[in-house]
């Protein structure tokens, strides 16, 4: 086997980067104290990330960037200034999610390559399309996909010369990646913005089937499905773990190094998979990856299994058995800590020591001699034009070290400047002292010319297209088309996550009611995603609303207008430039998770629509995973095909403050989690109704919980009003509305 794969690493800090790259890691993926969504990690400053480079590309080893969370509208100005440090850094590649940051890469910093974050949830043909057209060079894939889907969505990845990547060891998130805001809604944390607390972790009171924590799975481990990423040509194997110490990262880097490396040579696998269960672990399930969703995927403990497997590993029963092996596990890991500790004690990512010395005399050329290190490099270089009597100014070392000392200072440490033989009373063009820096920079950068400093435009302000906001409605069952005919309002039909393969049903629903506004739910899989675009193709909708990018790529490729659903987490004004240069976008829904303050500067493009939905059930996270086996108990060991168009079932988990949350499955539906309080902002109508062209209202049963449906003809009536400006129509509304919160809105990101 010739296909190079890469073993791709956490790195959390430096002590964890360098154990990745003395285990054998060809990347590592690690961030800075801003910009990324592990801020729980220790993280690097931009010095440590210069000297880490060097160290790694010594080790022929890569570096990839974090900047995997959403950007606000105020952080775009500091967003550009690190990209303008990051493209002259030598950095292999940078982890992006927000959409908005595809377009001020491609547009200003061509040369980064960009990889598509996990929290872009891509699962489908079309998102890889989407993330070709915007400019990934590498896709991380969705955890929640089997082996048969990953192959497929690599062989399109291949032929739109995007790599692919997929974890395969450390936590598993039970909600689909960017699609979680369980943290964000609980205690102002979003997952979003690199800030989860990990709600799936938490304890509940204990369930009808005998769960204190149903949402806690078990970690991922695909040490034994190598042969079959191979097969499916996979590009990268992720290891998670950016929160995760030097220790556990050199253990598991270094067993998967070794694993891959006796598959490459003999197509055979290693048998002892033991080391993984030294370190940190909540024991192992490959289930995803198998396409076999089990019970067994869940443990009941979130904590470290690797003593209940050293106990279990020596039959350990009686107390002192039991005490015999944990010293036995504490002695196996001081031992590997040891190894670690001696292999790196001598890795060092200081700065380089730079000596400098100036040298010339009359008529000759100013020369500048740099030596690297202990005499390790030497550079020698010298002026176009020769050294003359100064007239005025006068060129000595007070002029040079002030042009020449912070140049580079990222990645050297200027420890001597000498222009002891540099005669006196001499001048020089400044303009030959300039050029004689780029020389000098240009060969420090390793002979990579230097890429000048961009400053990327304001963007110019457009007016809303309507005269004032219009009201929108959602609906998700044919019993409440009657609603049609109380407003002009757009009615969107949500459209479900899951459909029955060549039924019509939908299809037939739009054909009969041209009216409605087809919406794309977020995650949409396998033929989930073909028979959402036979339904484009034999509907043809005039618009559609799509929370999932890969259906909005094949409606731009119909020519069908299209508005970015609110699951798409738009934030700042070059998410939406994005989506109307790059995919002609009509709208987007501004994200409900920023508030007043983050909200009224983000800038609109011309011609497009923006949108906020002020009253709507509140998504915690929604799953590939069944809620209801860790709860009320599910009879089926597994789920099957069958149960994402059949299985209703709801339930209620209380945390241990009491809190409850409302566990929902719709037919077609994936099981999902909602907040016990319903979204209802009155705030942003009053606040920021100028900037917006539609105000959007849910009126699906969907997440409701064991709450009381409430009187939708009355809602569409009184939402109106209260747009129209009725104050008595909000009180009516608080009425009616009693368990609610604008919290997100408040509080922000």
């Amino acid at each position: 086997m010739t296909r190079k794969i890469e073993l791709l690493a956490p790195g959390g800090d430096v002590e964890a980067i360098k154990a990745a790259v003395i285990a054998g890691a060809n990347a590592v993926y690690c961030g800075l104290d801003t910009f990324n969504a592990r801020n729980r990690a220790s993280n690097l400053s931009f010095e440590d990330l210069s000297g880490i480079l060097r160290l790694a590309h010594k080790y022929d080893c890569e570096v990839f960037l974090t900047l995997n969370v959403v950007i606000l509208e105020q952080e775009i100005p500091a967003m550009v200034k690190l990209l303008n440090k990051l493209v002259n850094s030598g950095i292999d590649g940078i982890i992006v999610q927000d959409l908005g940051v595809f377009n001020l890469v491609k547009k200003h910093f061509p040369s980064l390559d960009i990889h598509a974050s996990t929290q872009l949830t891509t699962h489908n043909e079309g998102q890889i399309e989407f993330l070709a057209k915007l400019g990934a060079t590498r896709v991380n894939l969705s955890r929640e996909l089997n082996l048969p889907e990953i192959k497929t969505l690599t062989a399109l990845a291949h032929q739109h010369d995007v790599l692919t990547e997929v974890f395969v060891h450390g936590s598993l998130c039970i909600a689909f990646s960017g699609q979680c805001y369980s943290s964000s809604v609980s205690v102002g944390n979003s997952g979003n913005r690199g800030r989860c607390s990990q709600a799936c972790r938490d304890e509940y009171e204990i369930t009808a089937a005998g769960n204190r924590f149903p949402l806690n799975l078990k970690d991922n481990s695909a040490y034994f499905d190598l042969p079959q990423l191979v097969d499916a040509e996979v590009d990268s194997l992720k290891i998670e773990g950016r929160i995760k110490g030097a220790h556990y990262v050199y253990t598991v880097v270094d067993s998967w190094r070794k694993q891959v490396d006796k598959f490459v040579e003999s197509g055979q696998l290693l048998e002892d998979d033991s080391n993984l269960h030294r370190v940190f672990n909540r024991d192992f399930t490959n289930s995803f990856l198998q396409g076999n969703l089990t019970k067994d995927m869940f443990i009941d403990n979130p904590r470290d299994h690797s003593v209940q497997h050293a106990v279990q590993k020596y039959n350990a029963i009686s107390v002192v058995e039991i005490k015999e092996a944990r010293k036995g596990l504490h002695a196996e890991r001081n031992e590997i800590g040891e190894e670690l500790a001696e292999k790196i004690k001598y890795l060092s990512i200081a700065k380089q020591p730079l000596a400098m010395a100036f040298s010339g005399s009359l008529d000759t050329p100013l020369c500048l001699t740099m030596t690297i290190g202990d005499n390790d490099k030497v550079h020698r270089l010298q002026t176009t034009s020769s050294l003359r009597v100064a007239s005025k100014i006068t060129l000595d070392a007070e002029a040079i070290e002030k042009r020449f000392k912070n140049f580079a200072i990222n990645d050297f440490s200027v420890e001597a400047f000498d222009c002891s033989e540099l005669d006196e009373n001499l001048s020089l063009p400044y303009k030959e002292l300039t050029e004689l820096k780029n020389q000098a920079a240009f060969l420090l950068n390793n002979s990579v010319p230097i890429v000048p400093a961009v400053e990327v435009p304001a963007l110019e302000k457009h007016q809303r297209i309507t005269s004032k906001p219009s009201m929108s409605i959602l609906i998700a069952d044919e019993k409440d088309l009657p609603l049609c005919d109380l407003t002009e309002s757009d009615i969107y039909f949500k459209l479900p996550e899951s459909f029955k393969k060549g039924c019509n049903k939908y299809i037939d629903i739009f054909l009969r009611n041209p009216r409605l506004i087809p919406w794309f739910p977020a995650v949409l899989i396998g033929k989930d995603y073909l028979e959402a675009v036979r339904l484009l193709e034999q509907v043809r909708p005039a618009k559609i609303v799509s929370n999932n990018t890969g259906v909005a790529y094949k409606a731009f490729e119909m020519d069908i207008e299209w508005i970015a659903g609110p699951f798409l987490n738009t934030t700042n004004s070059y998410a939406l430039l994005t989506l109307k240069e790059e995919l002609n976008c009509a709208g987007a829904f501004i994200s409900n998770e920023i508030n007043r303050l983050q909200i009224r500067n983000i800038t609109r493009p011309d011609n497009f629509k923006m949108l906020y939905s002020i009253y709507h059930p509140i998504l915690m996270m929604t799953s590939r995973q069944c809620f209801f086996q860790q709860t009320v108990g599910c009879n089926k060991p597994a789920i099957e095909d069958g149960c994402m168009l059949k299985c209703t079932k709801a339930t209620t988990i209380t945390n241990v403050k009491g809190v409850s949350f409302a566990v929902d499955k719709q037919k077609g539906g994936y099981p999902s989690i909602y907040n016990h309080e319903q979204f209802l902002n009155f705030d942003i109508v009053n606040d920021l109704a100028g900037q917006f062209d539609e105000f959007f209202i849910d009126l699906t049963n969907i997440g409701a919980g064991s709450k009381a449906e409430l009187d939708k003809t009355e809602l569409v009536t009184q939402f109106e009003r209260f747009l129209q400006g009725d104050e008595q129509a909000q009180q009516h509304l608080s009425e009616m509305v009693t368990v609610r919160t604008n919290a997100q809105y408040s509080q922000g990101l």
